[in-house]
């Protein structure tokens, strides 16, 4: 079987993106797909599929071939993919995600991702827990750059709080109230990644804790190692709402790969 596909990154974070909507992929070896060595390489595999009441649907999986939790890049990725293969009109999109409904505004390789509100934050220390669509460990720390990320990260992951489901944990350094930098390690991929949507989401709801902000509207500029991306939100007292993350989604290549099944 002859499956087309186009390969996605959203600074450094790569998705293999496939056309769906006639229901022909659903018994995919995903995990076959995103090797990159034996397959097509990618941190994810999206399918796109037509819903009722949707632009589209986003069915997104890891690299280990498990349904994910909501991918902010790679719903920045499928986006533009549905914008080329002319699945909406206009510049703006309303598609349904693993974690609920989303709207995007397109232009010509920049997203813009509306992502869900937050409304709960733990706060341990310099530590911070919350969910952006998938769960993240947020840690502030300085020189992030200066450590062994996938070992600190794999003690958080494995611990016994959070082994059975697992977690996203990100080392954020400060750079400025408007300015930080993220390093991620994904559950799923199980290792660091070049850049992570949610975490970048979930870092720059916990700097304004972390900062204390008072209620308002912020623009936080993020620095990863796979680019730059900008989180827009609303703040009014423990409500995080309008959430937006911004940033390119480029197509890499497009193929076809032959599968046995």
């Amino acid at each position: 079987m002859q499956v087309p596909f186009v390969k996605y990154q959203g600074t450094g974070n790569d998705f293999i993106l496939i056309d769906n909507r006639e229901r022909l992929y659903d018994k995919l070896d995903v995990a076959f797909l995103c090797h990159p060595k034996f397959g097509i390489g990618g941190d994810g595999l999206m399918l796109l599929q037509n819903i009722e009441g949707y632009d589209f649907e986003m069915v997104y999986y890891n690299s280990d071939g498990q349904v994910s939790s909501m991918c902010g890049n790679g719903g920045r990725c499928i986006v533009d993919f549905a914008k080329r293969l002319n699945v909406f009109s206009g510049n703006s999109c309303h598609f349904l995600a693993v974690d609920g409904p989303h709207d995007a505004v397109w232009n010509e390789g920049m997203v813009e991702l509306q992502m869900k509100n937050v409304e709960q934050i733990e706060k341990r220390g310099n530590v911070y827990i919350l969910n952006t669509g998938s769960p993240h460990y947020i840690l502030f720390q300085d020189q992030i750059q200066e450590f062994d990320l996938v070992k600190d990260a794999k003690a958080i992951r494995y611990s016994d709080e959070f082994k059975a489901v697992g977690i996203n944990v990100n080392f954020v350094e400060l750079m400025s109230s408007a300015r930080i930098g993220v390093r991620t390690y994904e559950r799923g991929v199980e290792n660091e990644t070049l850049s992570c949507g949610t975490g970048v989401t979930a870092a720059s709801i916990a700097l304004s804790k972390h900062l204390e902000f008072e209620s308002g509207d912020f623009h936080v500029q993020v620095d990863t190692p796979g680019g730059h991306l900008m989180v827009k939100f609303h703040k009014l007292e423990n409500l995080y709402s309008n959430v937006w993350l911004c940033g390119p989604a480029t197509a890499v290549f497009k193929g076809n790969i032959e599968l046995n099944n």
